[in-house]
């Protein structure tokens, strides 16, 4: 490998098993030099095999943290610079909840309660993250922090539920908050829009295996894999993206400028002719 973060040290959120993303962010980052502490959710940890991850990554540390509760963000970064031996190069947000879907309750019918906590959980953990480090000056000057984000910010996904919201709340934090810490720090603030991809939390939503199929035909290079995203944000989190900052970047194999293509017309085709 190219050693492209070699020396950095960072913070990778929502590692649970091999299909997660920030799974193979982790791997990526560990294949190109850098040091980094995993944390998630302490009931996720129970679920999870995040200890398998830790030790091929050079048993790199665990700790646990409920992003709903400040006290657990001061603790995870203050014990991540104890950890790593000083200030952070980057941060992977990689969080999300919807409770209301978990539950079962339609969009038209959400449980407001269940919706904050979607809503803390998902989007505001991000600006508690992004404050946390700012007020403890926990980044290295021309740091980069990245947030998993999707398209449902900006189009109609009717069972993505109150996620889009929460998707929309996140990227603006990432405009906002990026503002004020590159003009302090420098420090660099982006979300990625990846394709749909065959997570525990991804597969989860109604519909997905159809969605899936459609969205690669859809897209001119196909689905994008999750281990490409992890190259992705190698990418964003090494020097070579040190200008760019504020932005939501689509890693979708072109999904989101395209209208129509023949391979979906053919999907169709083959589907009704599968049905008859």
């Amino acid at each position: 490998m190219n050693q492209l973060l070699k020396g950095k040290k960072g913070i990778i959120f929502g590692a649970l098993n091999d299909k997660s993303i920030a799974w193979q962010v982790a791997l990526k980052c560990h294949e190109h030099g850098a040091t980094f502490v995993l944390t998630n959710a302490p009931i996720a940890m129970r679920m999870g095999e995040i200890n398998n991850l830790a030790e091929t990554c050079n048993n790199s540390r665990i700790i646990p943290c409920d992003v709903s509760k400040s006290s657990d963000m001061e603790s995870l970064i203050e014990q991540s610079m104890e950890i790593l031996g000083g200030k952070i190069d980057f941060i992977l947000h990689s969080v999300g909840m919807s409770v209301n879907m978990r539950k079962g309750r339609h969009y038209t019918d959400l449980d407001y309660k269940w919706t904050h906590e979607t809503f803390d959980i998902s989007a505001i953990s991000f600006h508690r993250l992004l404050q946390t480090c700012y007020k403890m000056d926990a980044i290295n000057d021309w740091g980069s922090v990245v947030a998993l984000t999707y398209i449902a910010a900006q189009r109609v996904f009717p069972d993505y539920s109150e996620m889009a919201e929460s998707k929309s709340i996140l990227e603006s934090i990432a405009r906002s908050f990026g503002y004020h810490y590159g003009k302090s720090k420098k420090v660099r603030i982006n979300t990625i829009s990846q394709s749909p991809t065959k997570t525990t939390a991804g597969t989860g939503v109604k519909g997905f295996g159809d969605f899936y199929d459609y969205a690669g035909a859809l897209s001119p290079l196909g689905n994008a894999s999750a281990e490409a995203c992890a190259d992705y944000c190698v990418m964003m989190f090494c020097d070579l993206s040190r200008m760019v900052t504020m932005q939501n970047l689509f890693h979708d194999g072109g999904f989101s400028y395209t209208g129509f293509s023949h391979d979906v017309f053919t999907l169709m085709e083959n589907r009704k002719n599968d049905e008859v």
